[in-house]
């Protein structure tokens, strides 16, 4: 690896974002209803997410459910509700057993009050912990994440908080989810399909990719290791040359 590629990427990425696709065709593959491959799914979050700590990935940004997924047969939603609020109720504990911490973004309004409440109370719990944050996108848009940006900002300046020439790209990253927490530098994406949905639009700004073939449910740690070895041999240049690289790693 030359000191270009060594100044431009490192072996572990600080913020691991994933889309998780392909649990109903892993279901339909074994002539089982949807429903299984979700709880397959959630197996697969269980592993990922002791990997990641264990690796020493500071943020996983996991796409759980978008505000597309509303379309989906209402058996579907139903069902994945009822699982969301499972996996909510007997993993957080086990997360603040191990110092990771829980964000949820996502418009929370549209879930029901007994999600709502098992978030808070997650979140809450797991506040205080140093380990890693894991965030679960939720009712997430990347559309609505930009737009509930713009808005905040407009009622600031509408109130007289803000002038027009205050609202920066600065002042934007400070409004949308998870605007406090570092950007991610490697997208995984599962089940063959090489595009975003939506997710994390303006986040992913100079973020990585990383696409397999894999249904989520098959996603282990050799995947996991493999994806970071791909990410590893990158050289993430920011907008600056090879030479511009050479010189910051000699200097």
């Amino acid at each position: 690896m030359t000191a270009a590629s060594q100044e431009g990427s490192t072996k572990i990425p600080r913020h691991l974002a994933i889309i998780m696709d392909g649990n109903n065709r892993w279901a339909k593959k074994r002539l089982l209803g949807g429903i299984s491959g979700h709880k397959a799914g959630l197996n697969a979050v269980r592993s990922v997410v002791e990997n990641c700590a264990r690796a020493g990935v500071e943020v996983l940004t996991l796409y759980a459910f978008s505000s597309e997924n509303w379309r989906r047969p209402r058996d579907e939603v139903n069902a994945l509700m009822e699982l969301f609020l499972l996996a909510l109720n007997r993993e957080v504990r086990k997360l603040h057993k191990n110092n990771l911490r829980l964000r949820i973004i996502g418009d929370k309004s549209g879930f029901s009050s007994a999600i709502q409440a098992a978030i808070a109370d997650g979140e809450a719990l797991t506040a205080n912990n140093t380990g890693m944050t894991l965030v679960i996108a939720a009712n997430y848009g990347g559309h609505w994440d930009i737009t509930q940006a713009a808005r905040s900002l407009a009622r600031d300046v509408a109130e007289g908080l803000l002038t027009p020439d205050q609202i920066t790209e600065a002042a934007m990253q400070s409004r949308v989810a998870s605007g406090d927490l570092p950007p991610p530098d490697l997208c995984i994406r599962t089940a063959g399909e090489q595009r975003i949905s939506n997710f994390l639009l303006w986040q992913f700004a100079y973020t990585e990719f990383y696409f397999t073939d894999q249904f989520w449910p098959d996603f282990d740690q050799t995947s996991l290791q493999q994806a970071f070895a791909s990410y590893a041999g990158r050289v993430r240049r920011f907008g600056r040359t090879d030479e511009q690289l050479e010189q910051r790693v000699t200097s």
